[in-house]
């Protein structure tokens, strides 16, 4: 089964910028754990056939003007067939004033209400973009990431093959760490992933014979970021002699992150390869790719060779 995640309504509100009207007091004990926000259009007219208590509410410009229009008694029985699903709470937006009636069915069944500014359309926005992130599907993995020239770059590999020596010169390079050891993934879309470090070892990065040391405190505030967005993995493990590495780039090797196929690379590692120049390369490659351009084949076509690559995905098991 898979994990529910949840967000406090307290830190919604906080993130949103919502004006409390009524708070039944257990704002920072209630919990959000849909990433919708619902317009009760529907509701109001007394359909209620699917509707999901588990979704905020909001009250835009149509659903105010419906109301409006309507006499003290109906709106009263309206507003209380809504509050009675007892959802986590309502938003009215454009700056209007609540109904004296929709105070009167929040404080009956204790349900949290809200003004704001923001018209529903932006109020959707922001909000469902906070709520995709907090209730985001996701994954902790050993490695590191790190930012390269805008291009999210998640180094895995066995421990001790050089992750971190490699990330710590890439830090000295102008680059910015974002997670070591343990990066959490998120996947915020069915095409994104986010990573990001947990708070308790963030900006901590680990060197061998040197021990633990705060990239924050050392390189300042630009050597690091909170999160990224995952472009490339690249895999480190040590040289194999016995093994075909890839030397032309033609074959296409992805990862699936929950469900997401990310390129991928894996790179062999031996004394003497400058890692930190080859991942700077790396990165710019992978966004040359994806803005349409490929060396290898405009190599062969050079050569007048067709490209005949073949496409691989890695699921996490295989790192």
């Amino acid at each position: 089964m898979a994990e529910e995640y949840k967000v406090l309504l307290s830190d919604f509100v906080r993130e949103v910028g919502l004006e409390v009207v009524y708070d039944p007091g257990d704002l920072s004990s209630t919990y959000i754990k849909n990433n919708d926000i619902n317009r009760p259009a529907l509701q109001l007219a007394g359909f209620f056939e699917y509707f999901n208590s588990d979704k905020l509410q909001a009250c835009g410009n149509t659903e105010y003007a419906y109301l409006n229009g309507l006499d003290g008694e109906t709106r009263t029985i309206r507003l209380d067939q809504l509050f009675s699903h007892r959802f986590p709470g309502l938003i009215v937006c454009l700056g209007r004033d609540p109904f004296p009636e929709m105070l009167e069915s929040a404080q009956k069944y204790k349900v949290p209400l809200f003004k704001t500014d923001l018209t529903s359309s932006e109020l959707l926005a922001r909000g469902i973009a906070f709520l995709n992130v907090q209730l985001a599907q996701r994954i902790t993995r050993h490695g590191v990431l790190i930012e390269i020239y805008g291009e999210g770059v998640l180094i895995v590999g066995e421990s001790g093959v050089g992750k971190s020596e490699t990330a710590i010169e890439l830090v000295k390079r102008g680059h910015r760490l974002v997670a070591d050891d343990a990066v959490e993934i998120k996947k915020v879309s069915a095409i994104s992933l986010v990573g990001s470090s947990p708070e308790n070892i963030r900006h901590f990065i680990e060197l061998r014979g040197i021990g633990i040391v705060n990239v924050r405190r050392l390189y300042g505030m630009g050597a690091i970021k909170n999160s990224e967005r995952i472009d490339l993995v690249v895999k480190l493990e040590q040289w194999d002699p016995e093994r075909f590495y890839d030397r032309m780039g033609v074959d296409s090797e992805y990862t699936n992150i929950l469900g997401v196929n990310v390129p991928s690379i894996t790179i062999p590692v031996k004394p003497g390869r400058n890692l930190a120049v080859i991942l700077e390369v790396a990165a710019m490659n992978n966004r040359e790719k994806k803005m349409g351009y490929n060396a290898a084949q405009e190599l062969l076509g050079n050569l007048g060779l067709e490209m005949e690559g073949t496409e691989t995905v890695n699921n996490w098991t295989d790192l």
